[in-house]
């Protein structure tokens, strides 16, 4: 397996913007406890106002609920993002991020309730582990930093848990459901190119 070249900068700058967003949010919501979704309303994704509030589909990406919610997202962002820019390089790795992230929002559109509301990156994340998994399936992976598995039996463990309706409540599986299909679609795509691989 060749390695490319690769700057952190592309990862870090995404969840530098996160995480910034998210304090914003955190902030906000401590100064002005009535006005707590106000970041949600204004950048979070509502299926039955999509038209009249179009930027949602991306902007939905960088807003999370929690501080559970950032951190899972930005670890699973940090590791998969570096050793995917490594293997495709940055600027495919962030076109798979992104376009996996809006096509899994367009999903929820399509599937989800039309009044509920999704923030958060797990559809673009969910991308990127699509295509490692593709990729290179068998890479091992610390479960919770404890466990070593083959990534594909992470991912499938992590969707299945964090996308099956009914398993955990106010997940949107669609969203989740929808990175996933188009980062396994990505990675058998540069796998066919067959220049960085095995």
């Amino acid at each position: 397996m060749r390695y490319r070249t690769f700057s952190l900068t592309a990862i870090w700058l995404l969840i530098g913007i996160n995480v910034l967003l998210y304090i914003a949010t955190s902030i906000n919501s401590f100064i002005n406890p009535s006005h707590q979704d106000l970041f949600e309303a204004l950048f979070g994704l509502i299926p039955a106002s999509f038209l009249a509030r179009p930027w949602t589909i991306a902007t939905a990406l960088f807003i999370h609920a929690n501080i559970w919610h950032i951190l899972g997202n930005m670890i699973t962002l940090y590791f998969f993002g570096i050793y995917l820019c490594r293997l495709i390089g940055v600027r495919n790795s962030l076109i798979i991020y992104f376009a996996g992230g809006i096509l899994g929002n367009i999903l929820y559109i399509l599937l989800g309730p039309p009044n509920s509301i999704i923030i958060g990156a797990s559809g673009a994340i969910y991308a990127l582990a699509g295509a490692l998994v593709i990729i290179i399936p068998n890479l091992r992976v610390l479960l919770y930093f404890i466990a070593p598995m083959p990534l594909w039996v992470v991912v499938l463990v992590f969707f299945v848990l964090w996308s099956i309706p009914g398993v955990i409540p106010d997940v949107a599986w669609q969203a989740h459901l929808g990175g996933l299909v188009f980062g396994l679609a990505a990675g058998y795509f540069f796998r066919k190119r067959g220049r960085y691989f095995l």
